[in-house]
């Protein structure tokens, strides 16, 4: 089998990898928060520490990929990831929890991106990243149900990040023997920096580049909190099975995924602009948390989770794509560097708050709180597009 074969696959199983990772982390809280004592407040510092070291990572990882090459990067990132996932198995103190899950933020980072890199240098990149993300999607799909079993066996929740070991082992296998020491070459890009010099700088001083930040800052907040918390939810609020419990989360992942791979298109079939699309989709989140709210069946939070799914999938991804548009052209690779960095911080700072409120309010809070931050998405989307201000140095 050529090498190129070999990379691409690699590349779909360590999304796939990370995908398993995020997607089961929040069937595992309940269970952990029991184990060590502490309740949904503290619990939720471990988003905190993960997305600081993926911030970290995201602000300087295509100094470091230049610097090391991709298949010592890649590497570094997978035995972060191994020995973080080994490390938490044997169930150390909590303090240890937090420092570890802010090194696997490190190793998540650089396999995320350096293999975003490595396809995005592939002559046929664009259906290839679609594949790539997606299997990220599938990840997270069946993440909640293996967590869910493995929850019901002997093992306990510790077993499951044995399982992430043991996935990692063939990955880091595979990367080291199959990827090529030298970075990714993208020669357009390549001619793009030696002609603008600091894009960096030029990125942050446009008011459109800080609000396209804090609407996937918020984007992400509303994607994670309730991929995270949905479970808790459904089994502590709602009282429901674990199973069907975990088959809910399981659903929006789902639905994510395929509204990523299907949303765009019909859009285009009925000639539906980006721009309205979003519009749609962020309205029809907003909606269904209302009616999951008011509405206490299974059958309208089966539906209605695998819906949001559905309709938050294409939001980030087309988000970027329309950066171009909205940016000069010398900064785009600056503006969506910063958009990624800055949006990590979702990834903490809202779970975080939810469990937070989740602890003394009531785990009910999720879907009013997830409901503002999608009423201030769509806020922050109307500016974008009908506030001349904060276009005017674009």
């Amino acid at each position: 089998m050529k090498r190129s074969y070999l990379q691409m696959i690699l590349s779909f199983f360590g999304f796939a990898l990370i995908g398993l990772y995020s997607g089961a982390f929040g069937v595992l809280l309940p269970d952990m928060s029991s184990y060590y004592g502490v309740d949904k407040s503290v619990i939720g510092l471990i988003f905190v520490t993960s997305s600081i070291g993926y911030f970290i990572s995201a602000l300087f990882s295509s100094i470091v990929l230049e610097r090391l090459g991709m298949r010592l990067f890649l590497v570094i990132g997978a035995i972060t990831f191994l020995l973080g996932a080994l490390t938490l198995g044997i169930k150390p103190a909590f303090s240890i929890v937090l420092v570890t899950r802010l090194f696997m933020g490190l190793g998540v980072a650089m396999i995320e991106m350096g293999l975003n890199a490595h396809v995005v240098a592939q002559s046929r990149h664009s259906s290839q990243l679609n594949t790539l993300h997606a299997f990220y999607g599938a990840g997270a799909l069946f993440g909640p149900l293996v967590a869910a079993f493995l929850l019901t066996t002997i093992w306990g929740w510790s077993s499951v990040f044995f399982l992430w070991t043991l996935l990692s082992i063939p990955f880091l296998l595979g990367v080291a023997l199959t990827f090529r020491a030298e970075p990714p070459r993208v020669a357009s890009v390549e001619v793009e920096n030696k002609k603008t010099g600091n894009t960096w700088i030029a990125a942050l001083k446009l008011p459109i580049v800080w609000l396209l930040c804090l609407f996937l800052l918020l984007y992400v907040g509303v994607e994670v909190s309730v991929g995270n918390w949905t479970y808790s939810f459904l089994v502590e609020g709602r009282h429901q099975p674990i199973t069907l419990s975990s088959w809910i989360v399981s659903g929006y992942w789902l639905g994510m995924t395929l509204g990523r791979f299907t949303l765009s298109q019909l859009a285009q079939r009925l000639r539906i602009s980006d721009v309205c699309l979003l519009y749609i989709c962020i309205i029809v989140v907003a909606l269904c948390a209302i009616s999951i709210w008011w509405l206490p069946f299974d059958s309208v939070a089966a539906i209605g989770f695998c819906i949001i799914g559905y309709c938050l999938g294409p939001i980030y991804p087309t988000t970027v794509a329309l950066t171009p548009n909205l940016v000069p052209g010398r900064i785009v690779t600056s503006a969506i560097g910063f958009l990624v960095s800055i949006s990590i911080f979702g990834t903490s700072v809202f779970p975080g708050i939810a469990g937070i409120l989740a602890q003394y309010l009531g785990i009910w809070s999720l879907l009013p709180y997830n409901l503002a931050l999608t009423l201030l998405m769509l806020l922050c989307w109307w500016i974008l597009f009908r506030v001349p201000i904060i276009r005017t140095n674009a």
